[in-house]
């Protein structure tokens, strides 16, 4: 049984930071791509921030330069950096992570998202 727990949203007024994080745990045999993807109310879900599993980072243009993405692999932990953040940015932020187990096909992953994680910013 494989968990993806974020943590680490909150309420910030613009121009502030937050980082989010989000473990994997439970029986993982190797992590591929892990993803932040983020929705606001009435809208669909975006790809905010990817990371490959050798370290190639990918963001899209609303965030560049603002957002960092990390991984830590000994963890199973990935992370958001958010700083100078916009009322623009308040959603509800996702993790996706890419992932097999020992019943998992060679060469195959599968995706696994958490719960979620609120992040309000205020003007």
């Amino acid at each position: 049984q494989v968990q993806v727990v974020e943590s680490g949203g909150g309420l910030v007024q613009a121009g502030g930071s937050l980082r989010l994080a989000c473990e994997a745990s439970g029986s993982i045999f190797s992590i591929n791509a892990m993803r932040w993807y983020r929705q606001a109310p009435g809208k669909q879900r975006d790809l905010v921030a990817s990371i490959a599993s050798g370290g190639r980072t990918n963001y899209a243009d609303s965030v560049k330069g603002r957002f960092t993405i990390s991984r830590d692999n000994a963890k199973n932990t990935v992370y958001l950096q958010m700083n100078t953040l916009r009322p623009e940015d308040t959603a509800v932020y996702y993790c996706q992570v890419e992932l097999s187990t020992g019943a998992t096909p060679r060469g195959l992953f599968y995706s696994y998202w958490g719960q979620g994680t609120q992040v309000t910013v205020s003007s």
